[in-house]
Parts: C-alpha cells; structure tokens; sequence
C-alpha cells in the first residue's frame, strides 16, 4: 500500500505505527504537518483504500460548527485505472468511505465503460469539488457535502483527449456517449447511497451527485 504521510496512531493507541504497504514493508513517507489520530475503524478503511492502489494522504479530523465536519477524511493525489492511475480533477476532502466507493466507481464502472463504449481509456475525471458547508437546495436539511460524504462529477477526458461532460453530452452528445454517461451512473447506484444526475431536476443537469450512505435512491 502506498500512501502520502505517516499515519500516526501513538495519541490514540499509545505507540506510533505507519500502515505498511502490500508487500508488508513500511510505506515511504514524509513527516506530517500534524499528527493524524486513526480510529481502529478508520484504520481498517484506510487500509482497504490503499488496497485499490490510490493514491491518498489521511487528514486530520476537523469541526467547523453548524453541523459541518470533515471526519476520517482523505485527499486523494490518483486513483488506479486498469492499466494506469487517474487523475481527478478539482476533488477537496472525502471520507474514507466515500474515496473506497470513488475508486472502484472509478475503475470498474467509468475506466471498463470508457473502454468498451468509447474505445479508449480514461484519462482524468473532472468533479465539481465534494467538501461544502451548506443545506440541501431548498431545505433545512444539511448536505452530504457538508460532512465530506458527496463528490458532483462534471466530465470524463479519455486518454485520446475526448472530453464527455454531463453538461454537453447528457442529452447531445453522440449515441455512444449519452450510453457511457448513462452506463457510468448506473454502476455509481451499485456503490454509492445516493446517485442524482440530469433526470433528476435541472439543479444536476451538469453533474452526477455521488453521495456515500445506506439509503439507495438513484436517479
């Protein structure tokens, strides 16, 4: 497993440990800005997240009041393709939960469709951000985004340079890329709580709204 910083667990569990990598060795690793305190849970999540072979850095847990928090959340730097990492694009803090079900969304249901539908591989996924402290449009009701849980995706660029966006293509795009976009979506349902995109309302015409959770509603 391969990660970005040391995970120290010595606040927690009173010794420090670094989580090793798939061969069992000590990951490499630079000296954190602060010390990251991992619950046994976390840790277990973590580990599962670097078994995708993404790579992340653990970041220190944060309240910010008004219901909003960043709680065993990462920053993912790549996500693992088939055949080579991905980048994603503009993507803030994510819990770790929600960075397990990202990267095998991305791998198996975006990285396979964009090879079997478009005839190339995916390059990058481009998001519209995850971490955001606000309400549900139109309700009391905190986000998702307002605890890390929701990543919106905006486009996909294949590693021959085509760009499908959710705007652009949803609706005009070719045959083969109103199927990927809408292949992509209906495998996001099989990982994510909660899935919302064009069909839904026009607040997602230019995004599929990727949230983690147990509740399933896919639109």
């Amino acid at each position: 497993m391969r990660i970005g910083i040391a995970l120290l667990l010595g606040l927690a569990l009173g010794a420090c440990n670094v989580l090793p990598d798939s061969s069992g060795k000590q990951a490499s690793s630079r000296a954190p800005d602060r010390a990251v305190v991992v619950s046994p849970g976390g840790q277990q999540c973590l580990t599962k997240l670097g078994s995708t072979g993404s790579r992340f850095s653990p970041l220190p847990d944060r309240y910010f009041g008004a219901g909003c928090s960043q709680l065993n959340t990462v920053n993912i730097e790549t996500l693992q393709g088939d055949r080579e990492p991905l980048s994603i694009a503009n993507l803030g803090p994510v819990t770790c939960p929600t960075a397990e079900a990202l990267s095998g969304w991305a791998r198996y249901g975006v990285d396979r469709a964009a090879r079997q539908i478009l005839g190339s591989p995916l390059r990058r996924i481009e998001t519209m951000g995850s971490y955001a402290c606000r309400n549900v449009a139109g309700t009391a009701r905190r986000s998702a985004h307002s605890r890390a849980e929701a990543v919106d995706v905006a486009a996909f660029v294949l590693e021959d340079g085509r760009r499908i966006s959710v705007l652009g293509d949803w609706n005009d795009g070719t045959r083969e890329e109103r199927e990927f976009l809408r292949v992509v979506q209906r495998s996001a349902c099989k990982r994510f709580g909660t899935v919302l995109g064009p069909d839904y309302n026009s607040a997602h015409r230019d995004h599929l709204h990727l949230e983690w959770g147990s509740s399933k509603f896919c639109r």
